[in-house]
């Protein structure tokens, strides 16, 4: 393996009614099952919100990064991303699917939607994830 530019090492325990902490504690989250899978409705965060953050902020920054590459560092795009927990009519199980709902100013349709697919073939998230779960991307300018 190459060197890695970066490296985090996350612990979980207790699953879904658990905790998520970094191992240099400058990340920590409980978490608590949602009232629409039999949870109690606590407030605290699930791993598909976790996970939807994540996403959220690695696509925004790669779509930054290419804006910035082709002069146009002074769009600010705003990534909003929905994670669906779904039944896996395969082997019974779930699986994750992802809703990529990207806003762009002060361009076209086509000139936002072509900057959107550069990050997404840049993202390592994207890059990850889209042989593996169904990602709809809609591309909205302002």
């Amino acid at each position: 393996m190459v060197k890695p530019l970066y490296e985090t090492t996350v612990i979980s325990n207790g699953g879904r009614d658990g905790k998520v902490f970094s191992e240099d504690n400058t990340f920590y989250q409980d978490l608590a099952v949602p009232k629409a899978m039999g949870g109690n409705g606590i407030t605290e965060s699930n791993p598909e919100q976790l996970f939807a953050a994540g996403y959220s902020a690695c696509f925004n920054n790669a779509l930054m990064h290419i804006l910035k590459s082709d002069g146009q560092a002074t769009i600010e795009p705003e990534v909003k991303v929905t994670a669906y927990l779904l039944p896996d009519k395969k082997d019974g199980g779930v699986k994750l699917a992802v809703d990529l709902d990207v806003t762009l100013v002060d361009l076209n349709q086509q000139a936002a939607e072509d900057y959107v697919e550069k990050a997404h073939n840049y993202c390592p998230y994207s890059k990850a994830l889209k042989e593996s779960i169904d990602i709809d991307i809609q591309v909205n300018v302002n």
